[in-house]
């Protein structure tokens, strides 16, 4: 029985620490009742002023369009333009552009060497060929005028290359 005493007792004591916490009976959990939301009349809203309009934005500033194109020059006796006058001719197109109802007139020049007949007529060449390319960046052509002054409208007095290389040019002016 020494035997039995010395198992059984710390099994039925691990049984019983193991067990009985189990057997205990339970609380019951109350829940906590919801909260008793009272319906409160709404207080009318309070009458609110309205915001004073902001001060009208300012009209936005319109650059003023630059009609100053001058700077159009040609070889001898050539009515094809020169590269370097796209950039220009695409400014004067974008200007141009700003504000459809100005008209405007291309003004062809050239040097005194030739005929007279010839250098009016290289003048007006030099100008349809203004006219062209800005009639291509979308340019209404009714708004460009054509006019070719031959050698009689110098800005440079024909002396030597360098001056008459000045005079070989198209002017675009505002009507």
């Amino acid at each position: 029985m020494n035997f039995l005493k010395k198992i059984y007792l710390p099994l039925i004591i691990v049984f019983a620490t193991a067990v009985l916490p189990a057997c205990k009976a339970k609380k019951p959990v109350v829940q906590p009742p919801p909260p008793v939301v009272e319906n409160k009349p709404t207080p009318a809203p309070a009458v609110v002023a309205p915001a004073p309009e902001p001060a009208p934005a300012p009209a936005p500033v319109v650059e003023k369009p630059d009609y100053n194109f001058r700077n159009i020059k040609f070889e001898f006796n050539s009515g094809i333009l020169k590269t370097d006058a796209y950039p220009i001719l695409d400014k004067a197109a974008a200007e141009i552009k700003k504000d459809p109802s100005v008209r405007f007139v291309l003004n062809g020049n050239s040097s005194a060497e030739g005929s007279t007949e010839h250098n009016m007529a290289l003048s007006i060449e030099r100008a349809n060929a203004v006219k062209t390319y800005l009639v291509n960046t979308g340019v209404n052509a009714g708004l460009l005028d054509v006019k070719g002054y031959g050698e009689s409208m110098p800005v440079s007095p024909n002396t030597d290359e360098a001056s008459r290389a000045l005079n070989r040019r198209v002017e675009i002016k505002k009507l």
